[in-house]
């Protein structure tokens, strides 16, 4: 078998392998959605008031976000939804961060938007709000310390609950966060 014969039949092999590996719209929605839930239940769990609050809200915003900081700067990303509890809407987004100062570390957190009015909500999903300084702090410091539970104010009609591994957190960083629609999954 010639060289380049043989060499197309490996790269057509491998993009077919590539392409039934490849996700789809709806299977991205639903891994976006089953994500959210997972995270509601892990907050409602910790902190049993959050499950009243979020329903009686205009609306929420569920996050999953991985972030990495390396000396002086660092970045993160993620993927959520955001839903508006009148219509029942659900709107697909992505975020995107960077921060500045000290530090080492990769960081995975959750993140629980709850929306009083619905021109939060709005302004939220179609890309008016940005987070530009964060409060956070430690919730839960291990099984025997005693833990602070709650959200933080987010702006004006806005609250928000962080989460790490170890529960809910409260921190204070000064990083750029962008939310948008994820144009791909709306």
């Amino acid at each position: 078998m010639k060289p380049l014969r043989l060499a197309s039949i490996i790269v057509l092999v491998l993009l077919s392998a590539l392409t039934v590996l490849a996700k789809t719209k709806a299977e991205k929605q639903a891994e976006a959605r089953k994500k959210a839930d997972e995270t509601l239940q892990k907050l409602y769990k910790t902190k049993p008031s959050a499950q009243a609050a979020i329903k009686g809200a205009a609306g929420y915003a569920v996050f999953n976000n991985r972030g990495a900081k390396i000396l002086v700067g660092g970045t993160g990303k993620g993927s959520g939804i955001a839903v508006d509890n009148s219509t029942k809407k659900v709107t697909y987004m992505k975020m995107r961060e960077i921060q500045a100062g000290l530090g080492m570390g990769v960081k995975k957190f959750s993140v629980v938007f709850v929306f009083q009015t619905q021109k939060a909500l709005d302004d939220f999903i179609d890309g008016d709000w940005d987070a530009g300084g964060q409060t956070t702090a430690a919730a839960k410091t291990g099984d025997g310390g005693g833990s602070l539970q709650g959200a933080v104010a987010g702006g004006e009609g806005v609250w928000v609950y962080q989460m790490t591994d170890k529960g809910l957190a409260l921190e204070l960083t000064v990083k750029g966060t962008k939310y948008s629609k994820d144009d791909d999954l709306n």
